[in-house]
């Protein structure tokens, strides 16, 4: 960020000033300013801004939008939360400047939520790629922590390369190039130390990026289990993961580098285009110079009480660990549990995940609800009416459910279970309980397809009874959308079946007392505060078939109670599992499989690994959705009807393909 970007938040900033001076006396002068912040946010991103500026000025423009329909106090709050933002964000500015115009070394000590691109060695596009990484701020830097660790204390001689075992070798790029075997093309790179020559050998490779990286002259640090060629009974290691090699232009860097050698070096996660030295470089100047508010003193007690460490020297040493540290192995749980850095920051780090969630779960439970005690006469119905027997465990969950929906404390209660084990038939009881008390139940569910699925379930479940449910979806025509609002606010509408669409603005509930969120982790915290808060205080159920481990649930959701239905109805499907090799014959075989099941009248999806062909060497060989598509229906199923769904498709696209998979027109689906 720059200084013409400083008077672009200056000239936002301006007009709001002008609207709130003498207690808002200008506030009926201030009009279009949705268009003006969107003007002004294109001309910022014009300049070139960094990603925490860009989301500043996103949530500005989106902060306004329809502003001059809102009430005058509404507009007041907007304004004013609008010049916080914007001062926050001029303040960590302003601190740049006078860095660049003083010379002053950039101590983050005390603003650990600034962009981590005013960290030395960042800088605009460095931070792009963190991003990706999930690494916006000092702070999240400060915990992005290492994958693993190498022992570059004592590097190996290649003629000392013990097969089998994990190795670091040094060495001199002699030649690099595509040699013809005897069955295929393989790329070598021969690499001398002068005691001896290892071999990195790919089978399947992109031929211009290795050349482009792999040249004659330059220095080579390669980990790895290394094996020997049983033909030319030389050292060989086959298909190296780029995150295992770093490449140096001379002996010299690496012999005054004190960062990525003559220690135990930390090996990071990577984006393409970031390269581990780089990181480690960034990493030790964060270490270095923004630690000084890590302060726990109020934890000093608990620090004695489990013997932990200072938090300071603790995150320093699990980045870049200490002279007399063991290298600690990140998938040995043993290993972890033995080193005492990493033993304080995970025990502080859950340990205030308990604390924060435990606070949250105090005030929740602190307020005041809904009793929906009543006779259960709906739901007693619904039992005789079913055609099929609840499993125990339903039963179990039921009873717990009830409980708390007796109760005038808020429900907040998570419902995990496998895919096919009934949670959806618990959660109409559920809902028939709150209708019966002359509430409203909302059902939320994070696709369209899936809402239009509940809806028919539901509707079939209660067959004839007196309640009605409506579904609420983006994609409805404006009239049918319009009647359904209605129906929700006059309260006609006994239980809502919807997507997002539930919580925006413009939908009011007329009572709404119960909430159940399907598959909680496709929706944000943000979103579903926004649906609960749609009604006063109503119970909450969040429903998940994503299997957790109770402990790790229990620490988690802590916010929530937790019920499990561990027990599958005995009418469900048997699974049926093989495995085949990947190789052509063992391929067609499997297809053979799909062929038959699509002429029965069934139907098949094949996963794809990736969207698109990636660059990376490692990940040539993997088919992506295109390829595997274009060879299915050219070459191997040509007879059925096949389509493709990703991520990186529109809404509108994917959802036409599920409804056409849905209603049978589709054979197979080619997905990610």
């Amino acid at each position: 960020m720059d200084k013409p970007v400083l008077q672009i938040l200056e000239d936002i900033e301006r007009p709001l000033i002008f609207a709130s001076k003498n207690d808002f006396l200008n506030l009926d002068k201030l009009s279009g300013l949705h268009e003006y912040m969107r003007n002004m946010g294109i001309k910022a991103k014009s300049l070139g801004i960094d990603i925490a500026v860009s989301k500043v000025l996103e949530d500005l423009e989106k902060n306004v939008t329809d502003f001059d329909k809102l009430s005058s106090d509404r507009q007041k709050d907007v304004i004013n939360k609008s010049i916080k933002s914007i001062n926050e964000i001029k303040k960590q500015f302003e601190t740049v400047i006078r860095i660049e115009n003083t010379g002053e070394s950039y101590n983050h000590a005390n603003n650990l939520s600034s962009p981590v691109q005013y960290v030395k060695g960042v800088g605009p596009k460095i931070s792009a790629l963190l991003a990706k990484k999930g690494v916006n701020t000092i702070e999240d830097l400060i915990y992005y922590f290492p994958r693993k660790y190498e022992d570059r204390r004592e590097i190996t001689e290649i003629s000392k390369i013990k097969p089998g075992n994990h190795n670091t070798i040094i060495g001199k790029i002699l030649v690099a190039g595509i040699l013809n075997a005897k069955t295929r093309k393989i790329f070598q790179v021969v690499i001398s130390d002068n005691s001896g020559i290892v071999n990195l050998i790919w089978f399947q490779f992109n031929q211009r990026y290795l050349k482009r990286v792999y040249k004659k002259g330059l220095y080579v640090v390669v980990s790895g289990i290394f094996t020997v060629d049983r033909y030319k009974g030389q050292f060989q290691l086959i298909h190296p993961k780029p995150e295992d090699i770093e490449i140096f232009d001379n002996k010299d860097d690496i012999d005054e580098d004190n960062i990525n050698f003559n220690r135990i070096v930390p090996v990071y996660p990577l984006t393409e285009g970031l390269k581990q030295r780089r990181i480690r470089k960034i990493m030790k100047y964060a270490i270095d110079n923004c630690l000084d508010t890590f302060d726990h003193g109020f934890l000093k007690q608990l620090y004695e009480d489990v013997k932990l460490m200072d938090l300071k020297d603790a995150l320093s040493r699990v980045h870049f660990p200490a002279e007399g540290d063991n290298i600690v192995d990140l998938e040995d749980g043993k290993s972890i549990k033995t080193s005492l850095p990493h033993r304080t920051v995970v025990f502080l780090e859950l340990f205030m995940l308990q604390l924060g969630l435990a606070l949250k779960k105090r005030t929740t439970s602190e307020k005041q609800g809904i009793s929906f005690k009543n006779d259960n006469k709906y739901a007693s119905r619904l039992i005789k009416n079913l055609g099929y027997t609840l499993t125990s465990a339903q039963n179990r969950v039921i009873r717990e459910i009830f409980g708390d929906l007796d109760s005038v404390k808020p429900m907040n209660r998570l419902l995990q279970g496998d895919v096919g084990s009934g949670k959806t038939i618990v959660s109409v009881f559920a809902m028939l309980k709150v209708c019966e008390s002359g509430y409203q139940a909302v059902l939320m569910v994070p696709t369209e397809i899936l809402a239009e699925q509940h809806l028919t379930n539901i509707k079939e479940i209660l067959g004839d009874s007196n309640f009605t449910v409506v579904l609420l979806k983006s994609s409805m025509p404006k009239s049918a959308k319009q009647e359904v609002l209605d129906s929700i606010k006059s309260g006609s509408a006994d239980i809502i079946v919807g997507t997002h669409a539930a919580f925006q603005q413009g939908v009011d509930y007329f009572r709404l007392g119960f909430v159940v969120i399907d598959e909680q982790h496709r929706f944000g915290v943000m979103q579903r505060s926004s649906l609960i808060k749609k009604g006063v205080n109503p119970d909450v159920l969040v429903m998940t078939a994503t299997p957790i481990p109770r402990t790790l649930s229990m620490a988690y959701f802590s916010d929530l109670d937790l019920s499990v239905i561990d027990e599958m109805p005995k009418s469900r499907k048997k699974v049926k599992t093989e495995l085949f090799y990947n190789d052509k014959k063992s391929r067609l075989r499997a297809y053979d499989i799909v062929r038959a099941e699509i002429n029965k009248g069934r139907q098949a999806y094949v996963i794809a690994p990736l969207i698109e062909e990636s660059e990376a060497s490692d990940f040539k060989h993997l088919k992506y959705v295109n390829e595997l598509a274009a060879e299915l229906k050219d070459e191997i199923l040509p007879e059925f009807r096949i389509s493709i769904l990703h991520g990186q498709m529109k809404s509108e696209e994917k959802e036409e393909i599920m409804k056409s998979y849905l209603h049978g027109e589709v054979n197979l689906l080619v997905s990610t």
